[in-house]
């Protein structure tokens, strides 16, 4: 089973994303903080982390630069989940060391296809 870190810290959003998750097949740890996230993130386990970029301690847009600088979580996937959707947002993500980028309310077949082609991209690329 593949396991996946969802980071978010509002607890409606965390509910509905990791139960709609296990129910395809996901394993879902959860952190609902960016300092928790970096605390428990294991590059081992998790093939994808899904990152809030507004979180409470450390914010999303500091743990994306943080991951990408450690060379233990450099290459981990990560997926922006962010209400941020004005121009510039994406790209914003994208240069934090973010793979992709998911507006909420999130449209949860989008970010499935998401979640695969990443895993796809890093099954071909190990």
């Amino acid at each position: 089973m593949t396991a996946l870190l969802l980071v978010e810290d509002n607890e409606l959003n965390r509910d509905m994303l990791s139960r709609r998750l296990s129910r395809k097949g996901y394993v879902v740890d959860m952190a609902v903080d960016g300092g928790e996230a970096l605390e428990v993130l294991d590059p081992a386990r998790h093939a994808v982390v899904l990152l809030d970029m507004d979180l409470p301690v450390v914010d999303g847009w500091e743990v994306a630069r943080r991951l990408r600088a450690d060379p233990k979580t450099a290459k981990t996937p990560l997926i922006a989940l962010t209400a941020h959707a004005m121009s510039g947002d994406r790209a914003r993500a994208l240069d934090a060391g973010c793979d992709e980028y998911e507006t909420k309310p999130v449209d949860f077949a989008r970010l499935l296809e998401k979640i695969e082609l990443i895993r796809r991209r890093d099954l071909d690329d190990p």
